[in-house]
């Protein structure tokens, strides 16, 4: 077998808890190697996780989609000593293509501290022999065509010219469960990402107001299970027809009709904590971004949050559009399905913007005597 280098961020900080985090990142990543067909076996030994595999480069992508890793390298093992780590830098240096028009830098870490050879002096001899070899340029920033990596421990000498990017956070499923109200659009799509990269184990829940829209959603849980190994992802799915119009159909007067868009979110909200209760979540999960439309302004977040008894984060509260916009590219390059589906027949022309607490939960009061079907 071959081994992978896993490097954790965070996760180093965790004290006497990091046992804990260690199991659930192990688990993890024996579960995004099974779900691509790879046989591994995973252990961690001090801030490092080592994955051995028989497919090195196969599984960097599904390692590349685990929370908790900051990033992973297949790499050569060799004898702890100079002789032997000078030769297989100046192999991959060939291997890689390095000549005079190339630049490179060379980075080295000992975990084994009792090495007599200092982490300064290794990059110095290992670059000073490629430089002989292959006549290129030292570059010590990240723009260096390549870079080869040395880690030195107790038994052995890691050595390594690839390096691919993990998402970072912490493990899913460390921090429990949360129902993330997932609509379709790329908003809660994120948020539920986000929450899922600080150790959240995410229950989807989508109100389904046109068929269409389902697939919608069913595509971007299918993208979010891509990263949720060790949680399987079950949406729950519930009719708009049946839970949320009977509510609106209540509204009589111009001036209550627009309150919509707010009764609509309360009775969400009030979904998804009879859902969290049912399926053991401790908070809800939202896409709203201050300010970016009437219902998300301060008031009307405080209006319809007012009296929901678990937490609802809001991971997305601080960015704008384009910054939203770019973290769902980051997450998936591939577009989504665009929602198709009609919107909401109840939409009010002029929105409440901000919606006076006390006013609000005497009309939620009213409303939500009916008894709609969910």
């Amino acid at each position: 077998m071959h081994t992978v280098l896993v490097r954790y961020g965070e996760i180093a900080l965790k004290g006497r808890n990091r046992p804990a985090f260690l199991r659930r990142l192990r688990r993890n990543i024996r579960a995004s190697l099974a779900a691509h067909g790879l046989e591994g076996q995973v252990h961690t030994r001090g801030r490092r996780a080592y994955v051995s595999t028989y497919h090195p480069h196969a599984a960097l992508e599904p390692l590349s989609r685990v929370f908790g890793v900051v990033s992973a390298s297949p790499v050569m093992s060799v004898t702890p000593d100079m002789d032997a780590i000078l030769a297989e830098v100046l192999s991959q240096a060939q291997d890689a293509g390095l000549g005079a028009s190339s630049t490179f830098r060379i980075k080295a870490r000992r975990a084994d501290k009792s090495f007599a050879v200092l982490s300064p002096e290794i990059e110095r001899l290992t670059g000073s022999a490629v430089v002989d070899r292959f006549q290129a340029t030292v570059d010590l920033s990240a723009e260096a065509s390549l870079t080869i990596g040395i880690e030195v421990d107790c038994d052995r000498a890691m050595v390594y010219s690839r390096t691919v990017r993990g998402p970072g956070g912490l493990p899913v499923g460390i921090e429990g469960r949360v129902v993330s109200l997932l609509s379709g659009g790329i908003d809660s799509f994120v948020a539920t990402w986000l929450m899922m990269r600080r150790g959240c184990a995410v229950i989807p829940l989508h109100v389904a107001i046109d068929p269409s829209d389902i697939a919608a959603v069913q595509e971007q849980v299918a993208l979010l299970q891509s990263y949720s190994h060790g949680w399987q992802l079950r949406p729950e799915i519930v009719d708009y027809r049946a839970a949320i119009a009977p509510i609106l159909e209540q509204l009589q007067s111009p001036s209550e009709q627009r309150y919509a868009c707010l009764i609509c979110k309360r009775a969400m909200l009030t979904l998804a904590e009879d859902v969290a209760r049912e399926r053991d979540a401790h908070a809800i999960v939202m896409g709203d971004s201050l300010g970016q439309v009437a219902s998300q302004t301060l008031r009307n977040i405080a209006a319809v949050s007012s009296g929901i008894g678990l937490p609802i984060f809001r991971p997305l509260v601080g960015m704008d559009k384009d910054e939203i916009t770019a973290l769902a590219e980051r997450i998936s390059p591939v577009q989504t399905t665009p929602r198709s589906g009609e919107p909401c027949p109840y939409v009010a022309v002029h929105p409440a913007t901000r919606a006076p607490l006390e006013g609000f939960l005497s009309l939620w009061t009213r409303l939500q005597r009916v008894e709609a079907p969910i």
